[in-house]
């Protein structure tokens, strides 16, 4: 599936949703990292119903303890193709027999495209089918590659307009969840922070209380690249792999388990709720620079 005006062409494919290319015309610049299994063989997943592991890798949900991967299985299902124009898209998964064994509600997973100028927005509805509440995280996770062949990560700096600091928590990396206690500083200078390989080495800076409602990767000398808008998004994400040649700008609603959680889905810290027959909605935007 592509999507198409005069700055950006977007390709989508239908297993996952997931975003597979975004081509800037004006640059001649691939935005989006090509999937490569050497670093990391994904471009831009949706994850749900849950973002990140659960505390091993279960969930309890009504006293009953289901399976859970890691970022969830919509990333791996085919959705339908259920709108489609030269600059929109619309797609759409169900809950099945299958899905029913590891999360056991009944809902609806629609997932939009929008092209508008150098913009790609992003929007996703979850309809609770069930009777009575419903319980989820969803993210995303768009892996942005660097310009030039041959660029590293202390090429680029990440930018967040209007920021003079922010706190991040980090992964206990045995179990990928998260140590609460203590949250540390990333310093800023007039929004802007250094990139280098060494800092990924604690694997994910995870960014709790709505801090971050716009981030940019830039060039090092300030230059904007890409960027995501996420207004109103309690959670955030930066991630890369050791030595990949890209970097993650990841949008959260709701995250990875607490270190030693073990209560039920509806206790877990950030997780959303939704009562029988109610739609929860959310958009953000990646914007080409």
């Amino acid at each position: 599936m592509k999507l198409e005006n005069e700055f950006l062409c977007v390709e989508i494919k239908e297993v996952g949703a997931e975003v597979t290319r975004i081509y800037d015309k004006r640059n001649n610049t691939e935005i989006l990292w090509n999937g490569d299994a050497k670093f990391w063989k994904r471009h831009s997943p949706i994850l749900f119903p849950n973002v990140g592991k659960a505390w091993k890798n279960t969930i309890l949900i009504d006293g009953v303890q289901y399976p859970a991967s890691q970022h969830g299985f919509a990333r791996d299902t085919r959705f339908e193709c259920a709108e489609v124009s030269e600059d929109f898209a619309v797609f759409r998964m169900e809950s099945t027999k299958e899905t029913k064994k590891r999360y056991p509600y009944e809902f609806e997973l629609s997932v939009s495209y929008c092209l508008n100028g150098r913009e790609l927005e992003v929007g996703w509805q979850v309809k609770n089918c069930t009777d009575g509440n419903m319980y989820f995280t969803i993210g995303a996770h768009p892996a942005f590659a660097f310009a030039e062949e041959g660029e590293v990560k202390a090429d680029y700096c990440l930018k967040f307009p209007g920021k003079e600091k922010l706190d991040y928590v980090k992964l206990d990396l045995a179990t990928g969840t998260v140590i609460p206690a203590q949250a540390y500083p990333m310093e800023l200078r007039d929004g802007y922070h250094p990139l280098n390989e060494e800092m990924f080495e604690i694997d994910t800076f995870v960014f709790d209380g709505g801090q971050i409602e716009e981030a940019w990767l830039c060039k090092k000398d300030g230059i904007p690249y890409v960027g995501v808008r996420c207004a109103g998004f309690p959670n955030f994400g930066i991630w890369s792999p050791a030595g990949a040649p890209f970097v993650c700008l990841e949008p959260w609603c709701g995250r990875c388990d607490n270190q030693g959680f073990e209560g039920d889905i509806s206790e877990k810290t950030g997780v959303n709720s939704l009562k029988a027959g109610d739609i929860f909605e959310k958009k953000y935007q990646i914007i080409v620079g």
